[in-house]
């Protein structure tokens, strides 16, 4: 039976090498070779600073410490988002305000955004999901308006631009993932990017176990209680080839996508959600609105091929809905449509037009049957 997956890791034998050279090297743990990663991101992007980190969660952790977020503070959030997005504003002892999303884009709501603004409302997390990037002008209206600072969820937008911008430039602070469902990875791995030398410096310093600038381990200071958030050498030698290749990476998802909306655009069963005006979509993931999602899954994966929801709705889930330092504002009927509507289809940078098109087939046989 043929099998096309859902996402294929781009390695190649250049990674192989890179991989290979740093066990060589005896030096596994963070080094030179993450720092490589690092520059190479923060000039991808254009921003000042460029911070490697264990994963798109401590790295959302990391930026809320930054801002000084605690106890007694709130930070909105979509509702539609992988739980993480939430779990950190908890982690960090803050309250998780939970707004609905737009039905079209599925990014947050900007009008439900605002409206659950309160005096506590100490940062917002507005999530650039699947590769789509936010409407930064209106999010920074929204920001001077309020006096709140912005840390974007850009887990799935490495590539995504506004205005001919990179994402990672226009929040206060931007997080990154590099886990293997991202065209690039490190296996597990986040990427935090901000224009702030001061907060730059406290995360740095409070993933290396709250240590001050040094030059020998002699000379270390310990100037804050911190942790071990650090991206080995090792993982960050995939992503340091991987940058190497990321315009023809970035281009080949977006030629996959056209090739999907070109396949699709008869079937009105099939709806493609929107992207932002004055957005160029990364298409971390080519994402589909059909009727009885659920029951396509399970019969696209008897004809092979590999297909899966989009991501969750926290109000659905006992760890928000019963919490007290959560609060759900709005009935989040855009939320709830995309959770029960939107289906990811199979995207990798070998997939074939052949494969597309028999994916394509397949679905249109379910959706209009």
């Amino acid at each position: 039976m043929k099998h096309i997956p859902l996402i294929k890791p781009y390695i190649t034998a250049e990674v192989k090498d890179k991989v290979l050279e740093v066990l060589d090297s005896g030096h596994l743990t963070e080094g030179p070779v993450t720092h490589e990663l690092e520059a190479a991101f923060k000039n991808y992007v254009d921003c000042a600073h460029a911070i490697a980190v264990t994963s798109c969660t401590t790295g959302l952790e990391l930026a809320l410490r930054a801002l000084g977020a605690g106890p007694g503070d709130e930070v909105i959030v979509p509702d539609y988002t992988y739980p993480a997005t939430a779990a950190v504003v908890n982690i960090v002892g803050s309250t998780s305000v939970i707004v609905d999303v737009d039905r079209d884009t599925m990014l947050i709501g900007y009008d439900a955004l605002e409206n659950a603004i309160t005096k506590k409302t100490k940062a917002i997390i507005p999530v650039s999901i699947f590769g789509n990037p936010l409407n930064y002008e209106r999010l920074n209206l929204i920001k001077n308006k309020y006096k709140v600072k912005i840390i974007e969820d850009a887990a799935c937008s490495i590539g995504a631009t506004f205005q001919n911008k990179k994402v990672g430039t226009f929040a206060d602070i931007s997080v990154f993932s590099l886990h293997p469902r991202k065209f690039i990875t490190t296996g597990e791995g986040g990427l935090i990017t901000t224009c702030n030398d001061e907060w730059a410096r406290w995360m740095n310093s409070y993933k290396h176990f709250g240590m001050g600038e040094t030059t020998s381990r002699a000379e270390t200071r310990f100037e804050r209680i911190g942790t071990n958030y650090k991206l080995s050498n090792l993982q960050s030698a995939i992503g340091v080839v991987q940058m190497r290749s990321i315009e023809a990476l970035l281009a080949k998802r977006r030629e996959l996508a056209a090739n999907y909306v070109r396949l699709l655009k008869d079937c009105p069963s099939v709806k493609i959600p929107g992207t932002t005006d004055q957005g160029e979509h990364s298409y971390q993931s080519f994402c589909v609105f059909i009727k009885s999602r659920d029951e396509v899954i399970k019969k696209m994966k008897e004809k092979g091929v590999e297909t899966q929801i989009g991501t969750y709705s926290l109000h659905m889930h006992q760890a928000f809905n019963d919490n007290p330092n959560c609060r759900i504002v709005g009935e989040m009927k855009g939320s709830r449509c995309a959770f029960e509507h939107c289906l990811t289809l199979p995207l990798y940078h070998e997939m074939t037009e052949r494969e597309q098109q028999y994916v394509v087939e397949q679905l249109i046989k379910l959706v209009v049957s």
